[in-house]
């Protein structure tokens, strides 16, 4: 016969897919393709965005950031290049209300601008709180302020009534809804107030000693734009103009960077967890879709057809399969990932620019990957099978798959898998975790099979476990693949539920909802008592409380450090300030000790934050000098912590062991929730006036507001990864469908009742199942272990249910998975399952 292997080909798929022979395949393929595009779209999209809203979120294309005006040579270079050129001022000041309206003050961050600003970006101003928001590319007028919302309900102000700023006195025009390039420094989070450069010099805030934070933006066409960056750069590494810095993206927002990150590491793993179990599932349906298809091939070669014909008829049967199943998955994923923009609308700008067509390549290619690598290896066999077969059945059966076929593929798809993690590590503890898992489960499977026909004894034992004992124990090697396959499905459901239940619960934990809301600053010696008595009569029972001392580094070992030593930014301005220095016997409740001991009222010594000590190349028994007020002190380094900066409780980069340092000026920090009482704030900043009370209400909810939505966009693809495992499940149950009606057929020959063989059907699924759902528990905590520790930077323990929770799980899954795809095999009648056996 001389058939094209196209027309073959395309003949067999369309049969195939009209008996339902592909329906498990294709599913399988299209989940996992599904999962990974709809991150990838999103994904892309997401970057696209970023770095076209990294000028707005700048108000700049470049900005120049320093302590000190910019010297008029940047302002020239910008305009001599053809740049745009807007600057800006701010420090922190007090505002307050008139006399005549409570003359209640507030800490506020000051900001004059100037015409054109911002240069990227836009701003959004109402005419009253929660009125419609209107963006604008004006500043505020002569004599105008605007501010933000929460500052009006501090102060008793409305729109129109004036605010006191030193010694001016300036009409509320406008509220502030939204501010480009606000940033992220302790200061934004106090609330803004935006007031024209004109009006600055009226209010005499400006004085040799203020603290004042100057900004340069520049803004036009690229190749200028980066001939001023290099220029500018080049002028800062001089070492002349002290305190500035270059901005990017980012160092300009940073926490924006960091939520995003995590989010797309999780949306990553569960992505990564989908192809995985994809994998898997695809594996165990074409074995079985072989197994089919054995006395088909053994006709065909009686037919004459040849070995060449038929492998390359299936080859295009599964090309074509997979492209069909990756474009499905390809459009499921570029329907799911507007649920994700949609979901994350309070973290990203919903009007995200267009994909590009990596992720759909990308999709596509790991659908024929897919396929290929693990489902066409079994299929191949279908050439090689002899036309004997047909006259005995014995012979032509499959044999485990080629190890250089299958290594190729497996090594084919972990790079893959590689290179759509965007994290190295992420991919590395994923695809490694899941390969030692599915080694480590077949070991340890036959190890278990192996002892389990030693263990029931059939003198004393049940008829139906002896004879469930001998249906797994007679198949070791399907026994083994049954079981390895209900583990890697296991693990990654038993994991989804770790990550869902301990990890993101981690995260939450990290910004809780009774998380300090309020910093208090400046608090002299001699207030201590009242102050925390005024907390107690408000209800304030928990509360931080820490001294704060100002003090400039001068040596390391005895010799004296500068600026200049240190090649980083970061470096340069933490040796170029003072440190917010404290002391405190008992080792602080967010800080864990990483290197050292910390040891209670220890003299001579001082506990160092690890980020701090890698900046400045500082180690355990470093001995550094301070000046604290005049005063200098020298200590050891003891200890390094490490520092929970995302739990908004008072932290130190530097802290003595100690109760008391005696001789030294100090104030006092208090964090704490502030009570839900109506003029709490204002009373407290009466009581004590020189204070600074910094609320930090809005920051809090926004960052848990942003959590929430990345948990319900990780949770909205967590549904992939559990319909790939319940795949899983499914096929690996399945795989032996046809040897169990062989089996059963024989045995209900022979008398055996259909009680007896549903009882030795649930004994064997369950028996499975407890084996695989303890071998996935286990290795879930470990493999979540590493993900909190070396991932997502959580401190993280599994719960001691998790073994026993997974087993039951285990047990209960495999049992309604078998049900559902072995019922049939119980409700045949006798005839047809013998004429099945036989033929």
């Amino acid at each position: 016969m001389n058939h094209s292997f196209w027309r073959l080909g395309w003949r067999t798929l369309w049969r195939d897919l009209r008996a339902g022979e592909l329906r498990l395949l294709i599913v399988a393929v299209t989940l996992a393709v599904a999962a990974l595009s709809a991150v990838g779209f999103f994904s892309d999209r997401l970057k696209a965005g970023l770095q076209r809203d990294a000028r707005q979120l700048l108000g700049g294309d470049v900005v120049l950031a320093s302590d000190n005006p910019a010297p008029a040579a940047f302002e020239a270079q910008a305009r001599r290049l053809g740049l745009q050129v807007a600057g800006t001022l701010s420090f922190p000041t007090m505002g307050r209300a008139p006399d005549e309206q409570g003359g209640a003050s507030r800490l506020v961050a000051l900001k004059a601008v100037g015409a054109g600003y911002p240069l990227r970006g836009r701003l959004v101003v109402a005419e009253r709180p929660g009125g419609a928001e209107t963006p604008t590319r004006t500043v505020p007028a002569a004599g105008e302020a605007w501010v933000d919302a929460p500052l009006l309900d501090a102060l008793g102000l409305q729109v129109g009534d004036p605010l006191l700023l030193g010694d001016s006195r300036l009409r509320v025009a406008r509220v502030l809804v939204l501010e480009p390039d606000r940033g992220a420094g302790f200061m934004s989070f106090a609330p803004r107030v935006l007031i024209n450069e004109a009006d600055l010099a009226a209010t005499r805030l400006v004085q040799p000693a203020s603290r004042i934070s100057y900004r340069l933006a520049v803004a036009g066409e690229a190749a200028p734009v980066q001939a001023f960056g290099r220029w500018a750069a080049d002028e800062l590494k001089r070492g002349e103009l002290r305190g500035a810095r270059l901005e990017s993206l980012e160092s300009g927002r940073p926490e924006m960077r960091q939520t995003l990150d995590r989010a797309e590491k999780f949306l990553n793993l569960v992505a990564l967890l989908a192809a995985l179990l994809s994998a898997v599932a695809v594996a165990l349906a074409a074995r079985g879709f072989a197994a089919k298809h054995l006395d088909d091939c053994a006709l065909l070669r009686v037919l004459g057809l040849s070995q060449r014909t038929i492998a390359l008829a299936y080859s295009v049967e599964f090309v074509l399969a997979g492209l069909w199943a990756a474009a499905l998955g390809v459009a499921l994923g570029w329907g799911v990932h507007h649920a994700f923009v949609f979901l994350l609308a309070g973290l990203v700008d919903a009007a995200l620019p267009a994909a590009s067509a990596w992720p759909a390549l990308l999709g596509l290619g790991m659908g024929l990957t897919l396929l290929l690598a693990f489902g066409l290896p079994p299929v191949l066999q279908l050439a090689q099978v002899p036309p004997l077969r047909v006259i005995r059945r014995d012979l032509g059966g499959l044999k485990p798959a080629s190890l250089l076929v299958l290594g190729l593929g497996v090594l084919g798809f972990a790079a893959l898998l590689m290179a759509v993690s965007s994290d190295r590590l992420l991919g590395l503890i994923a695809v490694g975790g899941f390969a030692g898992a599915v080694l480590l489960f077949a070991g340890l499977s036959w190890v278990a099979v192996k002892l389990l026909r030693r263990s029931v004894h059939e003198s004393t034992a049940p008829r139906w476990l002896v004879l469930a004992t001998r249906q797994i124990s007679a198949r070791p090697a399907y026994a083994v693949v049954q079981v390895s396959a209900l583990a890697v499905g296991l693990l990654a459901l038993v994991l989804l539920v770790l990550l869902r239940t301990d990890l993101i619960s981690s995260w939450r934990q990290a910004t809780p909802p009774d998380a300090p809301n309020r910093f208090v600053i400046n608090v002299l010696p001699e207030q201590g008592a009242d102050f925390q008595a005024r907390l107690k009569q408000a209800g304030v029972a928990s509360y931080d409380w820490y001294p704060m001392i100002r003090g400039r580094l001068l040596s390391v070992n005895g010799k004296a450090v500068s600026p200049d030593d240190y090649a980083s930014d970061r470096a340069k301005r933490l040796v170029d300030r003072e440190f917010n220095l404290s002391n405190t016997a008992e080792q602080p409740p967010h800080n864990s000790v990483v290197g050292g001991r910390w040891t209670p009222e220890e003299a001579g010594a001082i506990s160092v934050e690890e980020g701090l000590a890698q900046t400045l190349g500082l180690k355990l028994g470093d001995q550094l000098r301070f000046d604290i007020g005049g005063l200098q002190t020298e200590s050891r380094i003891t200890s390094l912590r490490k520092v929970d900066w995302g739990s908004l409780h008072a932290n130190f980069f530097v802290i003595y062991p100690v109760s008391q340092l005696q001789d030294v000026p100090v104030t006092y920090l208090a964090a704490f929730r502030a009570p839900a009482q109506p003029g709490f704030d204002n009373a407290l900043v009466r009581q004590f006036p020189n204070i600074t009370n910094v609320d930090m209400s809005s920051t809090l909810n926004q960052v848990q507001r942003v959590l929430e939505q990345v948990v319900r966009a990780v949770e909205f693809l967590f549904a992939f990864t559990l319909a790939a495992g319940l795949v899983v499940l499914f096929a690996a149950v399945t795989a032996t469908r046809e040897e169990r009606s062989r089996e059963f057929a024989i045995m209900r020959a022979v008398g055996a009742s259909a009680r007896l063989l549903r009882q030795v059907q649930a004994a064997e699924l369950v028996g499975v199942g407890l084996l695989a759902g303890t071998l996935a528990s286990a290795v879930a905590a470990a493999v979540g272990w590493g993900l909190a520790r070396y991932v997502f930077d959580f401190a993280w323990n599994a719960s001691p249910w998790v073994l026993l929770g997974g087993a039951l799980a285990g047990a209960v899954l495999a049992l309604a998975a078998g049900w559902w795809g072995l019922r049939e095999v119980l409700r045949r009648p006798v005839v047809e399952t013998l004429r099945r056996a036989v033929n």
